[in-house]
This record gives structure tokens, C-alpha cells and sequence, in this order.
């Protein structure tokens, strides 16, 4: 039997860790690992037109499975290309580990041929990155970035010279035990009574949410009924809290909506579970403030806190709800559910004149008719830009449906390779990007991915011709928009030349039936939809907050447009206010 090689011995060590596929671009000094994954049956190599996405499509398989995926890139500008997914995957907290293969060892300094520094590079968008400079080092160290990827949630980078991945392997290396998943953390008991004293003695308490209440719905729910708190979300907690949820008033922040903004400032306690929310101009100074959090380099960096507590948000509520007193007076719940029900109702006005007839199409209505014919546990990945908008106002979370985007990272081409990577994991489920043209265009490239792997990913494209969300900042700040209009092809026809299904809409009347027939197709479909780019509107009134970052209360409503269901979820919560 033939000895085996490093990249042999590195792929079993992925296929023992649980990854399945490794995402990447073929290069001279990566073909050891390419080949070694050629002849292991269990794991398959997904060739991909640009490294970038081998770094999304990873990222996104591992927000939809909570375990380990990988990527790599050949030495030099090959790896470099990761750079933009794998920072957006670290700071999405998915674990992935990048192999970033290298320049021969013996050249290493010496200015050789595409030769770069991985192992320095990616230490910023990433928990681990080191140098395998010696086949004794491999196993233990690649055990180690695995560790290290999935125990703090984060990337690992394993910078690998292509010499050394083809040489032969010592003697079989012990199978150590690879950690494959992560524990709760529970705060201890003083931090827990600290906090439940700080509840019993506030009248008015707001719970803010973000992405770290995943998995913790239930628990929410329980806490805010027992003391009649008013729940806000940041736009990474909307798919995880937003449903079925009788105390939810809206979402805070640049793309805000509804009474938030309010519930988080009227308060006497405001208590954000699991949300690293960057934007501190929508936080009060002036309230008593707790934060929980798994990472405890989250606490307290955003604004100034009377308890910093460690934990997970579901296993610290489990120990926190019964040692708080249930609380009985709902009079500021009940005022925060009926000033968010207000706004929303403003909000709908501007967005239902006409809107079914209008040439070109709102992209409102786009969103919200996608929101209506998309299946019930749909993936929805959303280009940065104002198909966040959208997204954030239109697309109904349910607990099943996911909606993924790079909401931390900010990346614009983000939606389709992430659909790839959020498609091969099931390829039964339904998979929709919701690409701006801008961001499409960008790595379009991998559309040809869609069609050499047969992935039933369903494009659809809100397609204004310009990059929409930089022509608003540009607005809002008063300068006239200039380098943001684009000239399109029609990507519909684009995309019958690739091979796959495509269809152009440009009257309102024919997007829902363009809609159900793409997604009725079997393989992978665009919808070119041709969106109205002057929907954007600017509020009457300009603060000088605004100017400077948005820094205005949500309710406000920076971008004018409908909010989709929200406002009927918003009536049925009154519904249930007590009467006098």
C-alpha cells in the first residue's frame, strides 16, 4: 500500500472534522490537495470561477449548518482572493478553515514568483492563521486551526507550501480528538441575581436583540411576557426573533422601522441579548444598560454598561426567568406596540399608491410579491445595498425560513456565492438570492457555477441600473450622485447563454407569474426584474444627524417605503392590548 502524502493526510483530517466540500479555484501549488480530493469519495471538490466566492459559498454553508466548511486558493493572488469572503465569514462568526496553499518552502523570503505572506495576511480576518513549514507540524496544527475555527467561531487560516503538501507523511499520526462543536457558557450566580435585581427594580424594561438569540426564541418570548417588555431587533436578529413574537416593535438602525428606536430610549433598563450592534448613535446614554453576550470582547464596546454579563442568551435566560418577579403593569409595552403599529401604518400609506401599476417597478412590490410565493423555508441570501432594505422590511421570518447576508462585513456581491454555498447543502430546499445589479455584475462570473453544478438557485434581480444605496448616502449628504449609474445588459438573455432559465419583467403584472414559473424550473433560474431607480425618496426634514450617518430615530424612516406583513403582525399585537 502506498504511503500516503500530506495533502492526503490534511483531507482526511477535514473528512474526520465533518467537511464535506472544499470550495476553491485549481493551481499549480494546490493540485497535491485537489488530487488528494479527487480520491477521497467523501469529500468533493466544488470548482468555482473565482476565489472570492470558494470564501462565501463556504461562509454561507456554515451559517446554515453550524459546522465546519472549507476553501482554498493557490499561492499567491489565488489565496488573495479569499480575502474579502473569509472576512465577512469571521466576522458572521461561521467557522470555516482556509487552506492557503504556498510558494515552495525553500523560497520563502527570497521574493520568489507570486510570493505573498498568507500567514500574516489573513490574521486580521481571522481567530487563527499559521505556517506549516515541516511535514511533522501538519496534523497537529491543522487540528488546531480546526479547533480554534469552530471553538471560537470563527476563520482559521492554514498557510500550506505546495513541497510540502506533496511530500510523503510520517508514520500515521495519532487520531486525535477533533472538537466539532461548542458548549453553552452559563454566567455564574452573581452575575445572574445582579441582573435579576436590575430587572425587579426597573419599571420599564426593552429587550434589544441580535444574531446571539438564535436558537433562544422560546426563552425570549418567556422573559419579555413575565415582565411586560417591549422587543427590538438589530437586522441579524430579524430572522431568529421577529416571529411569532406578540412584543415585537420593529428593527433599530441605519434600515430601521416601526417604534425600536423609541422602546430602546423610553426605557428605564435596556437589555441587549446576543447583538454586537456597530451603530451607537442609536443607543441611549442616558438608561440604565446590560448586555449578554458568548464573546466577552463584545461587552461593553459599544456603549457604556452597568452589567456586563458572559453567556449564552438562551442557557443565561433559562437560569435568569425564574428569579425574576413577573411584573403586571404592560402600560409601557402597550404604548411601545401602539406607537409601532403607528408608524408602520405611515409607512404603508406611501408605499400602496399605485404601486401594482407603476412603470417601472417599485422594487417594494418586487419584495413584497417574492415575500407572498416564496416557499415557507426558503434561504434567502440578500446583496448589501437596498436589497438589505428590502429584505429587512418585506421578507417574513417564520422559524424556518433563513435569510443570510454579509449584514457585518458589508461586502456588495455577497448573495450569490453565498446561494451556492447555502444550495449544496440541500439541494432540495429552495435557495433565493436577491441580487442588486451592481453586486451581480460584480462576481457574475459565478453564475457558471449555477450552471456546470446544476444548483436550482433562483436569482432574482432588482435591477435599477445604478448602485442605489451609494446614491442615497450621496443624497442624503448633499452632493449630487455621480459614478453610480450602470449600464445593463439585459441579464435575463445573459442567462439563457449560460444555459439556465431566464426571464425579463418589466410591467408589475407579469411578476408574479415570472416568479412561480422560475421557481417552478428545476435548475438554476434568473428573474431580471426592471425596479424603478427613483424610489428612493428623501424624508421632509434633514437633521444634521442625518447627514453625518443616519443618526436619527428609526421611526423617522430614512428610506420611504412599505414594511410587507410587519404591520399586520403589529395589528394583531394590539389585538391583544388590555382595554380600559
Amino acid at each position: 500500500m502506498a504511503k500516503q502524502n500530506i495533502a492526503e493526510q490534511f483531507v482526511d483530517i477535514l473528512v474526520r472534522a465533518g467537511v464535506k466540500r472544499l470550495y476553491g479555484v485549481v493551481g499549480d501549488s494546490l493540485n497535491p490537495v485537489v488530487d488528494a480530493v479527487r480520491r477521497n469519495s467523501a469529500i468533493d471538490w466544488i470548482h468555482v470561477r473565482h476565489e472570492e466566492t470558494a470564501a462565501f459559498a463556504a461562509g454561507a454553508e456554515a451559517q446554515i449548518t453550524g459546522k465546519l466548511t472549507a476553501c482554498a486558493g493557490s499561492c499567491g493572488p489565488g489565496n488573495l482572493h479569499l480575502i474579502n469572503g473569509l472576512y465577512d465569514a469571521n466576522r458572521s462568526m461561521a467557522p470555516v478553515l482556509a487552506l492557503a496553499s504556498h510558494i515552495p518552502s525553500s523560497e520563502i523570503g527570497l521574493g520568489y514568483f507570486q510570493e505573498t505572506h498568507p500567514d500574516r495576511l489573513f490574521q486580521e480576518c481571522s481567530v487563527y492563521s499559521e505556517l506549516i513549514s515541516s511535514p511533522k507540524q501538519m496534523p497537529r496544527l491543522l487540528d488546531t486551526a480546526i479547533q480554534h475555527a469552530v471553538g471560537r467561531s470563527g476563520v482559521s487560516v492554514v498557510a500550506l507550501p505546495g513541497d510540502i503538501a506533496a511530500e510523503p507523511a510520517p508514520e500515521k499520526a495519532a487520531e486525535t480528538a477533533i472538537v466539532t462543536s461548542r458548549p453553552t457558557v452559563r454566567p455564574g450566580d452573581a452575575e445572574i441575581d445582579r441582573l435579576a435585581r436590575m430587572v425587579d427594580e426597573a419599571e420599564k424594561v426593552t429587550l434589544f436583540c441580535g444574531s446571539g438569540t438564535a436558537g433562544a426564541h422560546a426563552e425570549v418570548m418567556e422573559f419579555a411576557g413575565k415582565i411586560k417588555s417591549p422587543v427590538g431587533h438589530a437586522l441579524r436578529g430579524k430572522e431568529f426573533i421577529q416571529y411569532d413574537n406578540p412584543y415585537d416593535v420593529g428593527m433599530s438602525g441605519l434600515l430601521g422601522y416601526g417604534a425600536a428606536y423609541e422602546a430602546t430610549h423610553e426605557c428605564d433598563l435596556l437589555i441587549l441579548l446576543g447583538t454586537d450592534f456597530p451603530y451607537n448613535a442609536f443607543l441611549p446614554d442616558d438608561v440604565k444598560i446590560a448586555q449578554i453576550d458568548v464573546r466577552p470582547e463584545n461587552l461593553g464596546r459599544r456603549s457604556k454598561l452597568d452589567l456586563a454579563v458572559w453567556g449564552d442568551v438562551k442557557e443565561t435566560l433559562r437560569c435568569l426567568i425564574p428569579r425574576v418577579r413577573e411584573k403586571t403593569n404592560r402600560r409601557f409595552l402597550d404604548r411601545m406596540l401602539k406607537k409601532h403599529a403607528d408608524a408602520l401604518e405611515g409607512v404603508v400609506k406611501a408605499y400602496t399608491r399605485k404601486v401594482d401599476k407603476h412603470i417601472p417597478i417599485h422594487p417594494e412590490y418586487v419584495a413584497s410579491i417574492l415575500d407572498e410565493v416564496a416557499d415557507d423555508d426558503a434561504v434567502f441570501t440578500v446583496d448589501t445595498g437596498m436589497c438589505n432594505v428590502w429584505a429587512a422590511r418585506y421578507i417574513s421570518p417564520n422559524g424556518r425560513r433563513r435569510i443570510i447576508g454579509s449584514f457585518s462585513h458589508g461586502s456588495m456581491a455577497n448573495a450569490l456565492p453565498m446561494a451556492i454555498g447555502a444550495q449544496f447543502t440541500d439541494r432540495s430546499r429552495q435557495v433565493i438570492s436577491m441580487s442588486g445589479d451592481g453586486g451581480f455584475s460584480m462576481l457574475m462570473g459565478d453564475f457558471l457555477t449555477l450552471v456546470q453544478y446544476d444548483l436550482p438557485v433562483k436569482i432574482v434581480l432588482f435591477n435599477n441600473s445604478s448602485l442605489g444605496m451609494v446614491e442615497l448616502e450621496m443624497l442624503v449628504a448633499g452632493l449630487p450622485s455621480h459614478g453610480t449609474t450602470n449600464k445593463n445588459p439585459d441579464f435575463a438573455a445573459v442567462a439563457r447563454a449560460c444555459g439556465a432559465y431566464g426571464v425579463r419583467v418589466e410591467k408589475p403584472k407579469d411578476l408574479a407569474g415570472a416568479l412561480k414559473e422560475a421557481f417552478r424550473h428545476k435548475g438554476p433560474a434568473l428573474v431580471d426584474v426592471v425596479t424603478d431607480p427613483n424610489a428612493l425618496s428623501i424624508p421632509p426634514k434633514i437633521s444634521a444627524e442625518m447627514v453625518s450617518g443616519f443618526a436619527l430615530s428609526a421611526s423617522k424612516i430614512v428610506l420611504e417605503g412599505g414594511v410587507g406583513r410587519m404591520l399586520q403582525m403589529a395589528r394583531s399585537n394590539l389585538r391583544n392590548v388590555p382595554r380600559p
